[in-house]
């Protein structure tokens, strides 16, 4: 019987099969892993850009199986996240003791249209995400809490610097016995940076534009309707 190929096309056809085979792997891999590994963002440096500035953090305990959630800014410094909150709080007896804790800190998110692609895609969301588990511990000493206090107003006036908290002002002086103190000591860190990165360079662009012309709007006419 005459075979299907010569020896050697069939040679070239094997190894044409097998690379496509691998390819199809490999971008199966891609596809299916999650987080997709090109939304991952390990650059430390940009990390804490992003908790800097965005400073809000959604703090998130677990109390008798049942999440406590509250949203608090925080001071990052040496590996650690500084903050304050009302001694009312519940949450405020889960920030201490060494006992775990979640943070999530948001930058700039909005809804990405195809229309503004070059190519053919679908309708999605981009957004950055920080997210940091860690320990907690509380702060008992009214004058450290008074000095993360001034630090923090001092980081959040830059750089105009309007107004300068004095470490021994009358108002502060009657507010902290009613403000819990806390440190949280950084054990991981994630960065969920999904900004279109896996389209072609002028699409990546065009999404970068998006989020910030979407960013700088909608603010104004959502504040306009509920303010």
């Amino acid at each position: 019987m005459m075979a299907l190929f010569p020896a050697s096309n069939k040679d070239k056809y094997c190894n044409f099969i097998n690379q496509k085979k691998n390819h199809l792997y490999k971008t199966l891999q891609f596809l299916l892993s999650y987080p997709p590994k090109h939304h991952q963002n390990h650059n430390r440096q940009q990390l804490i850009d992003v908790m800097k500035s965005y400073p809000l953090a959604t703090v998130i305990s677990i109390n008798n199986h049942e999440p406590v959630i509250t949203h608090l800014p925080l001071i990052y410094e040496a590996g650690k996240l500084i903050g304050h909150l009302d001694k009312n709080n519940p949450h405020a007896n889960l920030l201490k003791n060494d006992l775990p804790v979640t943070l999530i800190f948001s930058g700039p998110q909005c809804y990405i249209s195809p229309s503004i692609y070059t190519t053919t895609q679908l309708p999605t969301w981009n957004y950055i995400k920080v997210q940091i588990t860690g320990r907690a511990k509380e702060i008992t000493n009214p004058e450290t809490i008074k000095q993360s206090m001034v630090a923090m107003t001092e980081f959040l006036e830059a750089p105009m610097h309007k107004y300068v908290l004095d470490m021994n002002n009358d108002k502060m002086e009657q507010f902290i016995p009613y403000v819990v103190g806390f440190e949280i000591e950084i054990l991981s860190w994630e960065g969920k940076f999904k900004l279109s990165q896996d389209k072609k360079p002028q699409d990546i662009e065009n999404a970068k534009a998006e989020l910030i012309r979407a960013n700088q709007e909608n603010i104004k006419a959502f504040l306009d309707r509920i303010v």
